[in-house]
């Protein structure tokens, strides 16, 4: 059992303001793993209060002094590399290969990224006679979730120490362990006091006072588009700068002239990593009409050799969703499917067989859907794909772009060129052709409601920077 009831301000890790304990439980046996705190408004003044005494002089530290932290914190994070692939498994039922050689792994890359980026970059432009000047925004309050959470940890701090910016993080309550380790990799690191912060609480009341506190110049979030809805609307008073990276129903193109059982295999397969729970999955498969039942045929085989099971067991490539509260959902929405007449080709409701305990969702393919079914519409974030099928390539890019949604797009094509055009007419942040994807230096973000900013590399630094420029230099 790990006690993780205090908070990391100020350099130091501390008793929260009043107690108020919150059990963490492991999704795959439904068992209290942890036990954190959850935070109050004086526990997020508190902590931005460190932030912004600390921000005067960490906002003037020179690029090296920044690049030797950002590799110190690299390096204590390779030794606690372990310890945090465990986390992961424990909190959100990542299998053991996906939480060390994916999860985890991204946490590091961001680290190491920025320190990479930061030993190029310009901070400084001259337009004749005006210097421009790029400078830290101030104290960014960083709420991440629980899906990816260290990826999504790590992406926001790197660029944050990068550029010389002071933070509080709030992690996801429901996936906080390895958030936890992370607090102890920064300050093993040496991050100054102050620089750094976290604390542990829920969206309605850590999150909430870290959006409205007029000490916070900057809000980074990541989570449903109506989370981050509401970040913006309790941003909005103090006029300060909201990024968001939300939610997702991303197509993957099947062309006519794609290798289908390369195309289908992979997407399905895709759609399955990390039980589903990713906002960029491939969760809508287009595919020409007169194809259709050999895709089904192709995604009911891959389904099967998905071992579904104990995140912790050698083999296992699907464990759990990540809480009752989104297993009760994935379920509503595969009822759902079933009640408007969308085919089940695979999986289904409930449990996989054989498994009594753990939030576990069978893997499901659903075809014959069309766009307008919930299940086309509404972001499931589970192992659940719809096949629609399209009659020209006209309409296979119609129904990509209806959709409230812009994070991520999906074409599988034997011909590049062909791929690429249809690639550019996708309205989305990313857009991966034939199964490929970008490094740590490769900006994440979405169009229309799946958010606004980018992440990731150099792109990633700019939402933590203000533009001054000094006229007569």
């Amino acid at each position: 059992m790990r006690e993780f009831r205090q908070f990391y301000i100020n350099g130091e890790w501390v008793d929260p303001a009043r107690p108020n304990s919150f059990d963490v439980i492991n999704p795959a046996t439904e068992e209290v793993c942890a036990h954190i705190s959850l935070g109050s408004e004086e526990d997020v003044n508190r902590a931005v209060a460190a932030a912004r005494a600390a921000f005067e002089s960490y906002s003037r530290t020179s690029v090296k002094e920044r690049i030797e932290l950002l590799e110190s914190c690299a390096a204590v994070y390779q030794k606690r590399y372990n310890d945090i692939a465990d986390a992961i498994r424990e909190e959100m039922g990542a299998p053991q290969e996906l939480a060390a050689g994916a999860q985890a792994f991204c946490g590091l890359g961001h680290l190491q990224q920025a320190a990479k980026v930061l030993k190029n970059f310009q901070f400084e432009e001259d337009l004749g006679s005006t210097r421009v000047f790029k400078e830290p925004i101030g104290v960014c309050g960083l709420i991440t979730p629980w899906n990816w959470p260290v990826n999504q940890i790590s992406c926001k701090v790197a660029p944050a120490l990068a550029v010389g910016c002071t933070m509080v993080l709030k992690p996801s309550e429901v996936a906080p362990l390895s958030a936890y380790i992370y607090a102890q990799v920064m300050h093993e690191a040496g991050v100054p006091a102050g620089v750094f912060n976290m604390v542990n609480g829920d969206g309605p009341v850590v999150g909430t006072a870290l959006s409205k506190h007029p000490g916070v110049d900057m809000m980074s979030f990541t989570g449903s588009t109506r989370a981050g809805s509401l970040v913006a609307q309790n941003a909005a008073p103090t006029v300060k700068r909201v990024t968001q990276e939300l939610g997702g129903k991303s197509p993957n193109i099947v062309l006519e002239d794609a290798d289908l059982e390369k195309a289908v295999t992979g997407g399905v397969m895709h759609m399955y990593q990390n039980t589903g729970q990713s906002c960029n999955a491939p969760s809508r498969m287009l595919v020409p009409r007169a194809k259709l039942a050999q895709a089904e045929a192709i995604a009911a085989k891959a389904t099967e050799s998905v071992v579904v099971g104990d995140p912790a067991a050698k083999g296992t490539t699907m464990g759990p969703v990540v809480s009752e509260v989104q297993f009760n959902k994935i379920q509503g929405l595969i009822e759902a499917g079933i009640a408007e007449g969308a085919k089940v080709v695979t999986g289904g409701p409930g449990r996989p067989e054989g498994i009594s305990k753990g939030y576990f969702v069978r893997p499901t393919v659903f075809s014959g859907v069309n766009n307008d079914m919930t299940v086309a519409r509404e972001e499931i974030f589970g192992p659940v794909l719809v096949m629609i099928p399209y009659d020209s390539e006209e309409e296979a890019v119609r129904i990509a772009n209806d959709t409230p949604y812009g994070l991520a797009g999906y074409v599988q094509s034997e011909n590049l060129e062909h791929a690429r055009a249809v690639a550019s007419r996708i309205r989305a942040g990313n857009v991966n052709i034939n199964g490929a994807s970008g490094g740590f230096d490769v900006p994440f973000g979405g169009y229309k409601q799946s958010g606004n900013g980018r992440e990731w590399g150099a792109h990633g630094f700019t939402d933590f920077l203000e533009i001054k420029a000094v006229s007569g230099y």
